[in-house]
């Protein structure tokens, strides 16, 4: 009797939870939103030397520079096949545009304070560095960084770089740009609290990409997640029998938080795994925690990495 009980609440509790979240879907494509796309990328390739004051006068904070700096830009050789390159990958912007903008109608959703920015698409000589940057009022969007991983300008980039360079992560590239503006730096310096404080980023696109794949949201190959899911046990373990987990030791980042051909154990098994790999158990350990929890979104991001970690009573998949 109690095992039929127990069934009938867990069917409950399920469809409960279908329910809320087909409400939360509907409610999201209610919203009326305009979002605002400017090819200034195209518009440049496309101009003379004469229109130049035109586009300074339309586009003011890109022209810091003396129009003569620009006028040599279209006439460089190497800028026009840049352009060319970028004008023919994206010949039409529309794909994109269509999931920009349920991005940010999901944004509205849960950050409902926040400004939607007027998009603006360039060239940026291939700085993957600052391939989005995000301010109050504008999203630039470095194109000519997004041409897919096997393009010849990314030759001579490192393999793990360089298949970060599609079209597929430009999305999840945006909404990485957006978390930095809503999930609070860690409080501490602990390897917990980045590990974390990357977790509430990777939930955050959970919430606001939900039709996006973890590939995408992550930046991982399909390989590289499958790798990350039957190892989160061992990784778990090596976590916490080296004692990283309340470490400081800066060293820790580039082992496992940032970009890297593959997290360093210190082990054979190295060049097998993906990079990254602590930013994968910050991810898991959120959504244990979210899993035990009735608070929302935005309430999540403001908690502390210690009161996280011990109400989420996160165990890793064996």
């Amino acid at each position: 009797m109690k095992k039929l009980i127990f069934t009938v609440l867990s069917i409950s509790l399920f469809l409960m939870g279908c329910n809320d979240s087909n409400k939360v879907a509907q409610d999201i494509e209610k919203i009326a939103l305009e979002l605002r796309v400017s090819r200034f990328d195209r518009e440049f390739a496309l101009a003379t030397p004469d229109k130049i004051p035109l586009l300074r006068s339309k586009y003011p904070y890109l022209f810091p520079a003396p129009d003569s700096i620009w006028v040599a830009k279209l006439n460089d050789s190497l800028q026009r096949e840049l352009f060319q390159e970028v004008g023919n990958t994206f010949n039409s912007f529309m794909d994109e545009e269509a999931r920009l903008k349920q991005l940010f109608k999901h944004i509205k959703y849960y950050f409902p304070e926040q400004y939607i920015p007027r998009v603006v698409t360039v060239t940026n000589d291939v700085d993957y560095n600052n391939r989005i940057i995000l301010a109050d009022s504008l999203l630039f969007i470095g194109l000519d960084n997004y041409l897919g991983s096997e393009h010849k300008y990314y030759g001579g980039f490192q393999r793990y770089i360089a298949k970060s360079l599609d079209r597929t992560y430009m999305v999840s590239d945006v909404a990485s740009a957006f978390a930095k503006k809503v999930v609070p730096k860690p409080r501490d310096r602990t390897f917990l609290a980045r590990m974390i404080y990357f977790g509430k980023e990777l939930y955050l696109k959970d919430m606001l990409m939900p039709t996006a794949t973890d590939m995408e949201k992550i930046g991982y190959t399909k390989e590289e997640l499958d790798w990350a899911i039957s190892s989160e046990e061992p990784i778990w373990r090596n976590f916490v029998e080296q004692e990283h987990l309340y470490s400081t030791d800066n060293e820790l980042n580039p082992r496992f938080l940032d970009p890297a051909p593959f997290s360093k154990f210190g082990l054979e098994l190295d060049n097998e795994s993906p990079g990254r790999l602590g930013r994968y158990i910050g991810w898991q350990i959120i959504k244990a925690f979210m899993d035990n929890s009735r608070i929302g979104l935005k309430q999540m991001l403001t908690l502390p990495a210690e009161e996280i970690f011990k109400k989420s009573n996160y165990k890793p998949r064996n």
